[in-house]
């Protein structure tokens, strides 16, 4: 039994600050695995509440990367006191050091404060269509930290979540599966405009992409310069890819147009000379 106490307690490293013995090696192994244990039954008891509709996943998410990175400081300061290291000195010393990191990270914290925002509030999904200055995309995946898109151009952004919660955000897919758009065209003056209503709605209806209930509807918009203005509304669930759908809509709005004799109107002036007092001849 003195063997193996004396085995425990043999000194590996021994400095003026710290102190490593055998006995505290065995106990931080057990320590890392105690620690990636409890991580793995935490990830379990979350799926498992979600799994059961106990729990949201977004808020499973939040609470799993929050509960984890606790652990894990947890974890780091016990590790630091077994091995000789006094936490309050090493605080106290690092006062000024801890805030430069904070004002040199504090980009971070916001981005991890958002991201924990977006998570529990689910204001923005994974799958959703989202608007973000200017840019379309697909949400890929939302982290505490980032975002993932990927444009209608299958380019992936990777976005800080402090935009999403400072920012102006559009979420098409909030309103459910259809949202309403519009196609805008202007015809010229002294075109029927009962056949431009009819014509318009008959591209629309027969479009695969438009849906027909609600119905589509056209309305007249105004009168232009140089146009009677008017705007084709319809329902999608092509949310991701309309800007192809609306391109699809004007190319056999323009034939539909040819075929009824309706002309899409265009920027024009009419300039008027006054004749002015003719020169007598002798």
């Amino acid at each position: 039994m003195k063997n193996i106490t004396k085995i425990l307690e043999y000194r590996l490293i021994e400095s003026k600050y710290l102190t490593i013995d055998l006995v505290d090696i065995i106990f931080i192994v057990l320590l890392i695995v105690s620690i990636r244990f409890a991580v793995y039954l935490m990830n379990r008891i979350l799926k498992r509440r979600v799994a059961k509709n106990q729990l949201d996943q977004g808020k499973a998410y939040a609470i799993g990367q929050m509960a984890k990175y606790f652990i894990y400081i947890i974890g780091i300061i016990i590790t630091l006191d077994t091995i000789g290291v006094k936490i309050t000195v090493l605080l106290a010393g690092s006062t000024a050091l801890f805030v430069g990191l904070g004002l040199g990270l504090q980009d971070i914290f916001k981005d991890l404060s958002s991201g924990i925002v977006v998570l529990t509030e689910r204001t923005i999904k994974a799958h959703d269509i989202v608007e973000i200055d200017g840019i379309v995309g697909e949400v890929i995946e939302i982290g505490l930290r980032t975002t993932k898109l990927r444009t209608r151009d299958d380019i992936e952004l990777i976005i800080p979540n402090q935009r999403l919660t400072a920012h102006h955000v559009i979420n098409w897919s909030s309103s459910g599966q259809k949202t309403r758009f519009n196609v805008e065209v202007g015809v010229a003056y002294g075109s029927d405009t009962e056949l431009v209503k009819k014509v318009l709605i008959e591209v629309a209806k027969n479009h695969n992409a438009v849906n027909s209930t609600p119905a589509p509807e056209v309305f007249f918009s105004g009168f232009g310069s140089s146009s009677l203005d008017f705007k084709l509304l319809f329902f999608s669930n092509n949310l991701f890819r309309i800007e192809r759908v609306k391109s699809e809509l004007r190319f056999e709005i323009d034939k539909a147009f040819r075929k009824n004799g309706i002309t899409i109107a265009f920027p024009q002036m009419d300039v008027w000379f006054k004749n002015g007092p003719q020169a007598k001849s002798e």
